[in-house]
């Protein structure tokens, strides 16, 4: 199957900058560069006009002379009715950080040197993070679009409507009462496969999955329409209950905690794990430290290696363990680190782990 081609962006007609990024994803064929963008007729009028997947923005020398929060502005993705995801590129100045994070961007930060480790380095950063971002993206399209259309959740075939109706157990018979999963390219799709056949009565979910800012909102929207679960975005001291699921907000990492009344998450600010907030590790981690053998741990399909030692660590604590496999990952990365060091005790495909799932709860 031909991959599908993500059009690129780049608001900046100078020609240096244009070719950092041409000769970063050349010899990718899934990645596709479009012409010069004639930024200066306004960028809302550039990006309605072209529809570009992913945009890409010079840190140094944002277009048409404004700030590069102004332009950010111009594409944040609560507003951008396209929602058009967009990548920062530059040397990473003070206050960089801050001001792409507020606008839930992703940052590329420019080679210190010109050797072939940190050139090989740096187009594997730009050519993975196009490829993360255009996927998010196309998954909250679609959400979007379902809603607006007023479309009915789409539906595994035999499966019965949703109803949130439906009171969720009391969790006394779990055999487990915590499951952890994460993911990150090719992993909205495969959650929420898992998610829409599950049944009402499952133990406490907690999800991760590598999404900026405001994506995971959507997403967890997204979720809720289509499962019998009670899906949302996580909150700081929310409650992990039985049939409920929660999701890991943009921008903030997310622990699971235990108290005397039960188990709830913690989300705050904090740096990048792994290179990535929220990170599928310090979710693990958390579960690892204070759920153990009460929990699941599951990894799903992305690129890198989030999660895969906090995995083994879970598994080190008593939990069980479960890895997407090799056939039906759109990127076989985590689960493959994970299987190697030996942190998976099973492997199994998209289709079979919420069967799985289901079977072990008892």
């Amino acid at each position: 199957m031909q991959p599908k081609i993500i059009s690129i962006l780049v608001l900046d007609d100078s020609l240096p900058f244009r070719n950092i990024v041409h000769q970063a994803i050349q010899g990718s064929p899934d990645l596709c560069l479009l012409p010069e963008t004639g930024a200066e007729n306004g960028l809302e009028q550039v990006l309605g006009k072209l529809l570009p997947d992913v945009a890409i923005i010079d840190e140094v020398s944002p277009p048409g002379g404004v700030s590069l929060s102004e332009c950010l502005d111009c594409l944040r993705l609560s507003q951008n009715a396209c929602f058009t995801p967009c990548i920062v590129i530059g040397p990473e100045r003070p206050g960089t950080d801050h001001t792409v994070d507020e606008y839930g961007a992703e940052f590329i930060k420019l080679p210190e040197s010109y050797t072939a480790d940190r050139i090989a380095s740096f187009k594997n950063e730009i050519c993975t993070k196009i490829r993360f971002s255009a996927h998010a993206a196309a998954a909250v399209r679609l959400s979007s679009k379902r809603l607006d259309n007023g479309e009915n959740p789409v539906k595994t075939e035999g499966a019965s409507e949703v109803s949130h109706s439906l009171q969720p157990t009391s969790g006394e018979d779990f055999r487990y009462h915590i499951i952890a999963i994460g993911a990150s390219t090719g992993g909205t799709e495969a959650t929420a496969q898992i998610i829409r056949n599950l049944p009402h009565d499952m133990p406490g979910i907690v999800i991760t999955q590598h999404m900026p800012p405001d994506f995971t909102r959507m997403y967890a929207d997204r979720l809720n329409r289509i499962s019998k679960l009670d899906v949302s975005e996580a909150r700081d001291g929310k409650r992990v209950m039985p049939g409920t699921a929660v999701v890991a907000a943009g921008g903030l990492q997310m622990y699971l905690k235990k108290d005397a009344e039960g188990y709830y998450v913690h989300c705050a600010p904090g740096k990048k794990v792994n290179g990535h907030c929220p990170s599928v590790g310090v979710l693990f981690d958390s579960v690892a430290q204070c759920a153990g053998r009460d929990a699941i741990g599951v990894i799903l399909t992305g690129m890198g290696n989030d999660g895969a030692e906090a995995l083994l660590r879970m598994r080190q604590a008593g939990a069980y363990t479960i890895g997407q496999d090799r056939e039906t990952c759109v990127v076989y990365g985590m689960p493959m680190v994970a299987n190697q060091i030996g942190a998976v005790m099973q492997q199994a495909s998209i289709e079979q782990i919420a069967d799985i799932l289901t079977s072990k709860i008892h």
